[in-house]
């Protein structure tokens, strides 16, 4: 598998997109949860090499391409309270039996018709292909492992998720930040 190859770095990054997701309440992780992970830490090689952008600009940007899914009119706890229903009390013993964050995120149903828990994400498409492409940068530079500066590599690669949409909204100029990183990741 290509995750056998992933730095302790890069695990963690592929970790931290997927919690960025559940986080933000989405169904799949995609390349702008790749993006948040690689913004997380401002200190990291890659946050440095992504200057013009930051984890919040990035998480705003995304809130605001990202329509949530509609799965019904939010509860109102007041209504519910006069109704003799404490809705924590609810959400305590739904997470007590079901699990932490189990209420997090509504379960959906994929193209052919599955019912998919509200814990579990896919990858789009296109971070997958991301992913891929990370393989093929560390190839390309001799690398024996994935590490997250490669993982970026993917993204731009990659070109078309949101993630390229906001680094260019952004201003940044993907290309030569990768022929920048290009020319420090050679041996």
């Amino acid at each position: 598998m290509m995750f056998e190859r992933f730095t302790p770095e890069a695990r963690q990054a592929v970790n931290h997109a997927m919690a960025e997701a559940r986080r933000l309440a989405h169904q799949h992780t995609g390349t702008e949860h790749l993006l948040l992970a690689l913004l997380a830490d401002p200190d990291s090689g890659t946050a440095q090499a992504l200057r013009g952008i930051d984890h919040a600009q990035a998480a705003a940007a995304i809130e605001a391409a990202v329509r949530r899914p509609c799965h019904g009119e939010e509860l109102d706890a007041d209504l519910l309270s006069t109704l003799g229903i404490d809705l924590d009390a609810v959400r305590e013993k739904i997470e007590a039996s079901f699990g932490p964050g189990s209420l997090d995120r509504a379960p959906f149903r994929t193209r052919r018709g599955a019912l998919i828990s509200g814990r579990h994400l896919t990858w789009t498409p296109k971070a997958k292909k991301a992913l891929e492409l990370s393989l093929r940068e560390a190839l390309a530079l001799k690398s024996k492992e994935i590490n997250t500066i490669h993982l970026l590599l993917g993204l731009f690669r990659e070109g078309s998720g949101l993630a390229m949409r906001i680094l260019v909204e952004h201003g940044l100029d993907t290309d030569a930040i990768a022929a920048r990183l290009r020319a420090n990741e050679t041996p």
